[in-house]
């Protein structure tokens, strides 16, 4: 049987940072065709949210990681079975021109042992992740149910309850601080802080504030 040879198309070879052409909005765009739930839209601007603030931490571009936080998770809502999600989104990205990088980075947030994380990206997309989520949770079981009075002593403690948002891998939380080399309390007080900077678009600006992320394009 003949083996048929694949050869990338000129702009799948786009290098880290070069988005071809595409854009914030035009990730936008794609989430919201995507995606219909307010809270996993949330999820993904919470993601963008804390990907930057790493970007500009760690002096990377902040709007090439910006798009790949905000369209990690767009093909969750249609195929949230482990075998689907991010492996049918990977080819969608390939036939809208998004490049390689940034194709492997949606992959490389699963646990498919066939896309390790291996870039600085990559490991921080993973990191914060669950994180954001959890975060999130923390949050919204507070009285003022504002982002900006989390402690990282109180995620870290809800960590403890296995009851408590149980669909998040604890393992996954503290592998992402590992795998970033840093303090898993660090890690916590840095994404708190940049989801406190962005929290009346992540409705988390607490009691009596208004959700704003459908401006967000």
């Amino acid at each position: 049987m003949a083996i048929e040879i694949f050869e990338p198309k000129g702009w799948m070879l786009t290098e880290y940072p070069e988005l071809n052409g595409k854009t914030r909005e035009d990730a936008w765009v794609l989430l919201n065709e995507w995606v219909s739930s307010p809270s996993l839209i949330r999820h993904c601007l919470s993601v963008e949210t804390a990907t930057r603030a790493y970007a500009l931490k760690l002096g990377e571009p902040e709007e090439a990681w910006a798009v790949v936080g905000l369209i990690h998770d767009f093909d969750y809502e249609r195929h949230p079975d482990p075998s689907e999600h991010t492996f049918v989104g990977a080819e969608y990205l390939r036939t809208q021109g998004y490049p390689e990088w940034v194709i492997s980075a949606v992959l490389s947030h699963g646990s498919n042992l066939e896309h390790p994380r291996t870039t600085p990206l990559e490991k921080t997309l993973f990191a914060v992740d669950e994180l954001t989520g959890f975060i999130s949770a923390v949050s919204l079981v507070r009285p003022s149910k504002a982002v900006a009075d989390v402690k990282a002593s109180s995620v870290k403690k809800k960590m403890k309850d296995k009851g408590f948002a149980a669909g998040v891998h604890r393992e996954d939380l503290t592998a992402g601080a590992e795998e970033l080399g840093i303090p898993l309390e660090e890690h916590i007080n840095f994404v708190i802080q940049a989801m406190t900077a962005n929290a009346d678009v992540l409705g988390l600006a607490g009691v009596g504030s208004e959700t704003q992320h459908a401006d967000q394009g």
